[in-house]
């Protein structure tokens, strides 16, 4: 069985320094495009949670493969908590690979059994099966 991934969206785009900040909207509609690709290829279910409003076009709930979550309330640690909600919620957390890099997030997650791994371990592979597709 493959692990559900879960994806700390703003830390995993704010990884890498593309100017994202300039289109945070943009940025995020970019991941969710590229988790949707990797979600049909490998038939894994792929949860992405968002800090902040709602983005237009991007509701929260299934999409395409994905299921986007936004965090439930405003503020510092707001994703993150919303990531370790959904991990106490899910029946088997340690079926669960988190991709984030934020430390204090990656140990409450280790804590619940869930697998860790880093932003960039994300990023690069969704850039192989980009440069494979291509």
């Amino acid at each position: 069985m493959n692990p559900t991934l879960v994806v700390d969206a703003m830390n995993v785009i704010g990884s890498r320094p593309t100017g994202w900040w300039r289109d945070r909207d943009g940025a995020v509609r970019g991941l969710v495009e590229r988790l949707t690709v990797l979600a049909r290829l490998d038939r894994q279910r792929i949860v992405v949670v968002v800090d902040g409003r709602p983005i237009p076009g991007i509701p929260e709930g299934d999409r395409d493969g994905v299921h986007v979550i936004y965090a439930a309330r405003a503020g510092r640690n707001a994703a993150d908590d919303r990531i370790i909600e959904f991990l106490r919620e899910h029946d088997h957390p340690s079926q669960s690979e988190l991709y984030t890099s934020d430390r204090d997030l990656a140990s409450r997650a280790s804590a619940l059994g869930a697998r860790v791994r880093g932003a960039s371990a994300l990023l690069q592979q969704l850039d192989d099966l980009e440069s494979e597709r291509a």
